[in-house]
């Protein structure tokens, strides 16, 4: 039996794999997920065979959701994509199975048929190999993007402006919005998700603060609080109050407190007004 996983952020192309695998009385299906966080908790908890995975997702996209999980199981994948075009080059150098949407009843066949024949041979998968592979070809452009330096435009010292995300994507009800990342006036932490706040507008995006601040230009984003970060190049004026606490006035007029234990990463010392 294979028990297969299926993650995407749509609920039609979810359903549309489980109608398929339903009919395939050789596949049980242990779970689904419309994010690569919560993929993450079903990989680690029921260590399916078969991942039917999304490419571009918010929050972490499908290679990000597999690399967490690499070093503690790797399925076999079949990876699901739109259209990215850098996505299908390296599939197609790596041999790796993908799925273009929409895709064809014939087509999925033939993915799930490939995956049974690399699943039969176990451990010794060479697809499993492959997907290795692929993980490490993407790694290293990443690496190689941020040894490059600066782009035109871009911040010195920051490891390369290819290094930080330039936009963020975010599901509204049935579109996904590219949120600028130099239109963000803060980041706020909102339970399980972020708040992304910048033009006027307020979204939620499925991060932690923590992922939030490891994603910014550390030069231009600036963790004031424990929930909160701050546009650096938004501020108006900084209000320090005698407790070494204090308020950040942006140019919106928004207030953001200003914790003590965060001070000195927008105040170095020598700048806090202090006597």
């Amino acid at each position: 039996m294979i028990r297969a996983l299926i993650v995407d952020d749509e609920p039609l192309a979810r359903r549309g794999i489980r109608v398929r695998l339903e009919n395939e009385p050789d596949v049980e299906i242990v779970g689904e997920a419309e994010d690569g966080f919560a993929a993450i908790e079903l990989i680690r908890a029921h260590r399916p065979d078969l991942v039917f995975l999304d490419v571009q997702m918010p929050g972490l996209d499908g290679f990000e959701t597999l690399e967490r999980v690499a070093a503690e199981h790797l399925p076999m994948v079949i990876f699901v994509t739109a259209h990215d075009a850098f996505a299908l080059r390296a599939f197609e150098v790596h041999a790796t199975d993908y799925l273009l949407k929409p895709f064809t009843e014939p087509r999925f066949a033939e993915a799930l048929r490939r995956a049974r024949v690399e699943l039969s041979h176990e451990l010794e998968s060479p697809e499993r190999g492959r997907l290795g592979e692929l993980l490490a070809a993407l790694e290293a452009a990443r690496n190689a993007a941020a040894a490059a330096g600066p782009a035109p435009g871009g911040t010195a010292g920051t490891g390369g402006a290819a290094s930080y995300p330039q936009r963020f994507s975010v599901r509204e009800r049935d579109r996904i919005l590219l949120v600028r990342v130099d239109s963000l006036e803060a980041v706020q932490a909102a339970g399980n998700y972020v708040e992304l706040v910048g033009a006027g507008r307020k979204h939620l995006l499925r991060e932690t603060l923590s992922e939030m601040e490891r994603k910014l230009d550390p030069n231009r984003f600036v963790r004031i609080h424990r929930s909160t970060i701050v546009n650096a190049d938004r501020i108006r004026e900084i209000l320090p109050d005698p407790h070494g606490d204090g308020d950040v006035v942006m140019e919106s007029g928004a207030v953001h407190r200003l914790s003590r234990a965060y001070r000195e990463r927008l105040l170095p010392r020598g700048e806090t007004g202090n006597a």
